[in-house]
């Protein structure tokens, strides 16, 4: 069985209200993980190594002013348009929709006060919480009232993370969790000793503001090639890649399948990806640059952690080819990801 604690964190900033932010720590065999009602946020997970020891994988701050100041979504989920979005536009029954611009030229993470700065409204379920919102319409330029449901469940080695939404008005929506993996250990130095896979046949080429650019281009022949398992480090030092900040795309089949795998042979730390997901944006950290202070003082330097965010593709709404990411009335969003842990 999974134990479920709920704890006080600490308090919003008395400019936000001064709400309570609670922790909720759900706790297996194997498993330890520890959420915020901010931003549904993952601040804790930890796994065992080969020999049974607990380390804590995901990168993240001691204390709720790390996640109250400016960081790069550790750990929580964005919405309602997770990555980016071409100069915050979109058109929608010939009607044009501009969002707050914070990645450049474009929207990323559901704009300026997206899902990850807010508070979620909690209920403690069956070896897990659920977390719930109302996004109001014309939030961060949004239409439609959006009902939201997160739910984090935990059993055995298996962590699910249960995406739900419905709206009054058309509007696009692709959640997805924002956690920085590190199977050595949040605070290693890098990830270069971490074997990855992605099972996909197609990525999403990108412009200079990492745009899609329209084209599905083969992974075959490239370093995009993640069929089979590669070491990391090397990987990129083959293929002069800078890092990885890419959507692979995914069969377009809406039930659970196996999509990606990291591992850390040092360790033997293991963690699989299933997802119902169309995509799954695969990122280095390659904008971590040593500023941030982390959790026991960590330095979280460039590759120091990666990200499998499993989602929709990026920038669909102006993309006819790509999946559709519009919910209507009378239609559920629903979108599930499990995260397996082992060190066999």
């Amino acid at each position: 069985m999974t134990e479920v604690e709920r704890e006080v964190f600490g308090h919003m900033p008395q400019e936000e209200g001064g709400a309570v932010v609670e922790k909720f720590k759900l706790k297996s065999d194997s498993v330890k993980v520890e959420i915020l009602s901010l931003g549904c946020i993952i601040t804790s997970l930890e796994t065992k190594d080969r020999d049974g020891k607990f380390s804590d994988i995901v990168l993240g701050f001691d204390t709720l002013e790390g996640y109250t100041r400016k960081h790069p979504f550790f750990g929580a989920v964005v919405g309602r348009v997770a990555n980016r979005i071409a100069k915050g536009r979109f058109a929608m029954d010939g009607k044009e929709y501009q969002l707050f611009l914070n990645n450049g030229p474009n929207s990323l993470h559901g704009g300026a006060r997206g899902f990850d700065k807010v508070l979620w409204s909690p209920q403690v379920v069956p070896n897990g919480v659920c977390f719930f919102r109302l996004s109001p319409d014309g939030e961060e330029g949004y239409p439609g009232d959006l009902k939201v449901w997160v739910t984090y469940t935990l059993s055995g080695g298996e962590l699910t993370i249960n995406y739900r939404a419905q709206t009054n008005k058309m509007t696009p929506i692709s959640l997805t969790n924002h956690a920085y993996f590190n199977l050595a250990g949040q605070g290693s130095q890098d990830i270069y000793d971490h074997e990855i896979s992605i099972e996909a046949d197609s990525y999403l080429p990108v412009d200079d503001t990492k745009i899609p650019t329209g084209e599905v281009a083969a992974v075959q022949g490239t370093g995009f090639d993640l069929r089979q398992p590669v070491e990391l480090g090397k990987h990129l030092q083959k293929f002069h890649l800078d890092g990885f900040d890419h959507n692979f795309c995914l069969q377009q089949v809406q039930a659970r399948r196996p999509v990606a795998r990291a591992r850390h042979p040092p360790t033997g730390r293991t963690m699989e990806v299933h997802t119902t997901q169309p995509g799954i944006q695969f990122y280095t950290g390659n904008n971590l640059d040593g500023s941030l202070k982390g959790k026991g003082t960590a330095v979280y330097s460039k590759h120091s952690a990666f990200c499998l965010e499993t989602q929709n593709w990026p920038d669909a709404v102006n993309k006819p080819h790509f999946p559709s990411a519009l919910l209507r009335p009378g239609e559920e969003y629903n979108h599930t990801t499990w995260l397996l842990f082992s060190a066999p």
